[in-house]
């Protein structure tokens, strides 16, 4: 059944996959109580807003990427990569890539739950080698959909486990890039607690740990999710040496990421949760 629905969202034009995307985001919003505090929680203690009018504004147009973010995932687990290649408009600021290239120490990319954070990998590894790391998600039918989904030309899947740590160090001791969902709530015992958008979050210690033993470039990116179905346009920044030394500078490197689109953040990602026996060390 799986496998029919995701071929069924592959076959779509973007613009008609965003579209439905869009009226699912709707349908989630009010059917999900949850998920409906959850997002409009989220984005009003970001402070991103100016005024209520823009909150509202935010708020809306994220219940609308939303529903986009998941259909488009679905598909981009099945189409064939020059269609995905094809929908990619622009690259801002690829020669920070090059230069990193050539200093020869490896890439940290961060890609936030931002956008459309499949597409980033994709393009990439189309150039050049680079080895994600992923979690397998709560759902297992869905694993073999990802695994088949991500692993594409010159991208290599390292699981979130010590083995998958490994791949990365191997990966950045030969030059090559690695990618991380660096907002993406780590396991007890791998993270620390650390302010996002004035909020105790349990955040990742790995991508700094990684940064510092490497001397790895780190470079921000994040597909920007065009409208009406046109396609991405990929935004890279990099950030200077030492700008992720702790969890704390990681999330403040996250939140300036974020507040370029602030309405194509996954607010409903819930960071504030704790993993079972991680808890929280109030001052």
């Amino acid at each position: 059944m799986l496998k029919l629905i995701f071929k069924f969202f592959a076959i779509l034009s973007l613009p008609t996959l965003h579209k439905l995307g869009s009226a699912l985001g709707w349908a989630i919003y009010f059917c999900s109580q949850k998920s409906a505090k959850i997002i409009k929680y989220n984005i009003k203690n970001s402070k991103l807003a100016i005024d209520d009018a823009h909150l509202k504004q935010i708020l809306n147009k994220n219940i609308a990427e939303t529903g986009k973010s998941i259909l488009e995932t679905f598909a981009i687990w099945q189409k064939k990569e020059p269609e995905l290649l094809t929908s990619i408009k622009q690259v801002h600021n690829w020669d920070v890539v090059e230069d990193a290239l050539k200093q020869g120490s490896g890439i940290i990319f961060l890609t936030p739950h931002l956008g459309c954070f499949e597409i980033t990998s994709i393009y990439y590894g189309s150039k050049n080698p680079i080895t994600v790391l992923y979690r397998p998600p709560k759902i297992r039918a869905l694993e073999h959909y990802i695994l088949i989904g991500r692993a594409r030309t010159g991208v290599t899947l390292a699981e979130a486990n010590t083995n998958g740590v490994r791949k990365l160090m191997q990966a950045l001791k030969k030059g090559e890039a690695i990618g991380i969902l660096p907002d993406q709530i780590p396991s007890a015992g791998e993270g620390e607690w650390a302010d996002f958008f004035g909020l105790p979050a349990y955040t990742m210690t790995l991508a700094s740990k990684l940064a510092e033993k490497t001397g790895a470039t780190v470079i921000m990116g994040y597909g920007e999710r065009l409208a009406n179905g046109a396609g991405y346009d990929l935004h890279l920044t990099q950030l200077d040496n030492g700008a992720i030394a702790t969890p704390a500078l990681l999330n403040k490197a996250i939140e300036a990421q974020i507040a370029q689109k602030p309405e194509q953040y996954l607010w409903q990602y819930n960071r504030y949760k704790a993993r079972r026996h991680a808890e929280i060390k109030r001052p």
